[in-house]
């Protein structure tokens, strides 16, 4: 009997969309400006090959192996089953939690730009927490209804976010983005993993391989359209922000800049409705995180393989849900998120890095184009030693925080072997 697919073309498209245009652009427009000034924009196109590259890679690896386990799938199936394949597993999903965390607390930034003109510490910490309780309990009661209505938040903030810039860019001022201050190249470089940090979610798509239709065509496409339309949206965006508001106006509002550049055109009521923008792209974001990191990465982690249970989309894994949610609170309220986000993004970077490596080892399964995939791990590598060697000039003993991470997974890794006997396992 043949059964219908949940994704097709345009929806998988509006997957990858709603996935990238999350928390990410609406505070690293900000951060990455602050280092690169007006050249973010060239920035913002070069993160934009790379995901490109890297979503062909990607696409390739889901097709030779369909699984829900995604890019931990892939460590596994390049690198075989054992303590790299299975730490790279574990370090995935802590690095999940924090992006929760910073997802979380960037929402309690913008929603505490509605209580007052001063954002404080309390407010952040209270909206963050409630968000990320509100979405607990939705995952615990089933998330059904909001994951049909994904598409539906997708065409809202891309709308909202299209006809800010278009407004925006008519009412510019030319004078403001042209390059003459003092910008050193090289920080075009050093703000790349930002920028590509604003496309992260590309590969959720893969995810949805086992549920698409005609993956074969579906799958690359997809993802190409929809890395497409999100480079053009961020470039668009930036120049929007820097055509309306000074390079010292951006460091300013840095957290929320992009609403702060609302302000010229629309007034205090841009302000508000980009702010509002803000939350329902956050909002989708931790709900969609949630279920990857509660469904699939946690049962990897902890179990080493998937249970039959995902193959009919049913949302309860009460104990991943809750435990990832108990790990995240103290991050939210205790951690310094700016420095964790850091060492998260790069640690993201590093396993993108090791994945098309790995894809190196199984081409002739996979049939992609090898010089793609040499080009995809050279940017990821290279966009994670730009951010490896920018952040330790402001955030000291930085790399060894990196190789920290790795060793802690890895240390969790012996520690889950020892108590459960269990391995990640290939799950296709």
């Amino acid at each position: 009997m043949k059964t219908n697919k949940a994704f097709g073309l345009w929806s998988a498209v509006f997957l990858g969309i709603g996935s990238m245009v999350g928390a990410g652009i609406f505070i690293v427009i900000g951060e990455a400006g602050a280092i690169a000034g007006k050249m973010v924009i060239i920035s913002f196109l070069i993160a934009g090959i790379i995901a490109l590259l890297c979503g062909y890679s990607l696409s390739k690896l889901a097709l030779t192996y369909p699984s829900r386990g995604g890019i931990i799938e892939y460590l596994v199936q390049t690198y075989k089953e054992g303590f790299f394949s299975s730490s790279l597993g574990v370090l995935f999903y802590l690095a999940q939690l924090v992006a929760l965390a910073a997802v979380s607390k960037s929402f309690g930034t913008y929603a505490a730009t509605y209580m007052s003109n001063n954002v404080n510490e309390f407010w952040i910490n209270i909206f963050a927490l409630g968000i990320l309780g509100f979405f607990v309990i939705i995952n615990l009661i089933g998330a059904s209804f909001v994951a049909k209505s994904e598409s539906l938040i997708v065409i809202i903030k891309v709308l909202a976010l299209v006809i800010f810039t278009i407004v925006a860019i008519y009412y510019m001022q030319p004078a403001k983005i042209e390059v003459n201050e003092h910008i050193q190249t090289i920080n075009i470089f050093y703000a790349l993993g930002l920028t590509f940090f604003a496309y992260q979610g590309f590969s959720v798509i893969t995810n949805s391989v086992e549920d698409m239709t005609n993956p074969s065509k579906t799958m690359l496409m997809s993802m190409i359209v929809a890395i497409l339309i999100v480079a053009i949206l961020y470039i668009s965006i930036s120049i929007a922000v820097f055509g309306n508001l000074s390079l010292e106006e951006i460091i300013k509002a840095k957290d929320f800049a992009l609403a702060q550049a609302a302000k010229p055109v629309f007034g205090e009521l841009g302000f508000k409705i980009i702010s509002a923008t803000a939350l329902l792209a956050t909002a989708s974001a931790i709900n969609a995180t949630l279920y990857a990191v509660t469904q699939i990465s946690y049962t990897l982690a902890k179990d080493g393989e998937l249970p039959k249970i995902y193959q009919k989309h049913i949302f309860n894994n009460v104990e991943g849900l809750l435990i990832s949610a108990f790990l995240i609170i103290p991050m939210i309220l205790f951690l310094n998120l700016a420095t964790i986000a850091s060492i998260a993004s790069v640690c993201v970077l590093l396993i993108q890095g090791f994945t098309h490596t790995g894809h190196l080892f199984k081409i002739n399964e996979t049939k992609a184009n090898k010089f793609y995939v040499v080009l995809a791990l050279i940017g990821t590598f290279g966009a994670a030693s730009f951010a490896i060697y920018y952040t330790s000039e402001h955030i000291q003993h930085f790399g060894l925080y990196i190789i920290g991470a790795f060793a802690f997974a890895f240390a969790i890794e012996v520690l889950l072997r020892l108590i459960n006997n269990r391995e990640i396992k290939k799950q296709c």
